[in-house]
């Protein structure tokens, strides 16, 4: 049923990767992967010895969408847990969440930010709290039903059999797609993911998905503080990183529904910054080149 296609020269034991070696397996995951697969041994380098999840949701005005997301989410699996990063969102959100998190202190958390400061630093900001909280993986996620909260647990399994490093829900595998799209933001996504594919070299078909679990030793491995990506690039340049470091990445196809109420973020300054973005990490191995100043965020104790 899982169909795997390797693009890797093999060395040594699969185990014993060093993060800086260039022997990243790109696993692309053609046909659904079943709610539940048999998981591997824990990997000698991974700190945690539980399956807890953390699923990340920034959120700037989602009170239509908020309660009813987490409710999803934590519905998957009992080892479930869901941080929601809000940026002082002027309907409330932040509210909403901080009623959530009284509710069910054990599995909601609720971080607040001072303004509208991305999605990109509000997932290293996310990072870093799971990660001094020792959680055995980390998820980025839409908090407006654009994801699937059952797909959770396909993504999961995709890491925990220990055939990868990295997850990545995406819309260009065959039984993945889209819904409620219009041609021109079709042609954006898949023609920005062909273009930062053929620039970057990164064999992984979907690089703008922002639907993604992480193993907690690709976080630890990677400078998420030297991250320079703010908007739609945050995703590229996530997935240059772990291209780079020689950790495996499996694409596990899912259907990226629009939202279903609320207003999309999207804008052509996005398009534009990812396309910098793009050129700024190519000239980077080029010629050494230096990119621009790290995304802004504050330090998580």
């Amino acid at each position: 049923m899982l169909a795997l296609a390797i693009r890797t020269r093999q060395r040594g034991v699969k185990d014993e990767r060093e993060p800086g070696a260039n022997r990243s397996r790109i696993l692309n995951y053609t046909k659904a992967v079943p709610a539940i697969v048999p998981q591997a041994p824990a990997a000698a380098t991974e700190t945690s010895s539980s399956g807890r999840s953390l699923v990340i949701l920034p959120t700037y005005n989602e009170r239509e969408n908020l309660e009813r997301i987490v409710a999803a989410i934590l519905t998957q699996a009992d080892d479930f847990e869901v941080l929601v990063v809000d940026d002082n969102s002027p309907d409330g959100s932040g509210a909403i969440a901080d009623r959530l998190g009284a509710q069910q202190p054990e599995r909601v958390h609720v971080m607040h930010r001072a303004s509208k400061l991305g999605l990109g630093t509000a997932y290293i900001e996310g990072f870093l709290w799971g990660l001094a909280r020792q959680y055995a993986y980390i998820f980025e996620m839409d908090a407006d039903f654009s994801h699937e909260p059952a797909d959770l647990v396909r993504l999961r399994a995709a890491v925990a059999s220990g055939r990868a490093d990295v997850a990545v829900g995406s819309r260009w595998v065959a039984q993945g797609g889209t819904r409620n799209w219009s041609f021109l933001r079709t042609f954006i996504s898949r023609g920005g993911s062909i273009y930062a594919r053929l620039i970057l070299g990164i064999p992984v078909n979907d690089l703008t998905s922002g639907f993604k679990c992480f193993s907690r030793r690709v976080l630890e491995t990677l400078d998420l503080q030297s991250v320079r990506s703010n908007g739609y690039a945050f995703q590229v340049e996530m997935n240059y990183r772990c291209f780079k470091a020689g950790f495996r990445t499996a694409e596990v196809p899912i259907v990226f529904v629009d939202r279903r109420v609320g207003k999309s973020k999207m804008g052509g300054h996005i398009v534009l910054e990812a396309m910098l973005v793009v050129l700024g990490l190519r000239a980077q191995d080029l010629f050494g080149a230096q990119s621009p100043a790290p995304a802004r965020y504050s330090k998580i104790p």
